[in-house]
């Protein structure tokens, strides 16, 4: 048996195969790129009806990630798998503040969520910058209620927690705020969607640069 082992041909027919079990999907292409590579994380059809684009949320994030602005992110998985050497391109670079020993401490002085303090920690370097929620609702929760309050302004929200407690409620409410964002309805998401929507967003800002460049 023949089996492919070069990984860009491996993702060009998975892509090719996700083009054609979804047929009738009529999205922007901006935001079809961003789902077929959350299907090919999860390989789940589902994202399809799943996933939630707010107004002015792709044109946001790929101005924000042109612009050179960071990206904080909740939980170290989500921090592992975005894409740093295209992020390093434009300048920027992930803040993952969860396991820092204050944030620990404090965390533990308060007896709350570590991710409730991290996004607090992190919130004077929110303005502008790209949130990407992939694990915690505390932390989706947190960074809504700052935005709610008029504490921090960041330019994109990406909120896909996982889980059966508190996932869909923060979901909703990241919804309810006058902020770009991209989440999803269900329970679903995890830090594989989080970094596949980020890692996506990464691919457009590239090839918009490179589309002006052979434009001049």
């Amino acid at each position: 048996m023949r089996v492919e082992r070069n990984p860009r041909l491996i993702e060009n027919k998975s892509f090719a195969i996700i083009e054609r079990l979804l047929p009738d999907l009529k999205l922007p292409r901006s935001e079809k790129e961003i789902l077929k590579r959350v299907i090919h994380a999860t390989t789940e059809l589902d994202y399809a009806k799943d996933l939630v684009f707010g107004p002015r949320a792709v044109k946001a994030g790929i101005a924000a990630i042109k612009n050179g602005r960071d990206i904080i992110c909740d939980v170290s998985m989500v921090e592992a798998g975005i894409n740093k050497k295209s992020l390093s391109q434009f300048g920027a670079k992930v803040i993952c503040s969860i396991n820092d020993k204050d944030v620990v401490r404090e965390a533990g002085q308060l007896g709350i969520a570590k991710a409730i303090v991290a996004m607090r920690k992190s919130s004077r370097l929110m303005n502008g910058a790209i949130i990407v929620v992939g694990n915690a609702p505390t932390a989706l929760f947190e960074i809504c209620d700052l935005v709610k309050k008029g504490r921090v302004k960041p330019a994109l929200i990406i909120g896909v927690p996982v889980g059966f407690v508190g996932a869909v409620e923060s979901k909703k409410y990241l919804t309810s705020i006058n902020i770009p964002h991209i989440t999803n309805r269900s329970k679903r998401g995890g830090s594989s969607v989080a970094a596949a929507i980020t890692n996506a967003m990464l691919k457009l800002a590239e090839r918009r640069v490179a589309d002006k460049k052979q434009s001049y």
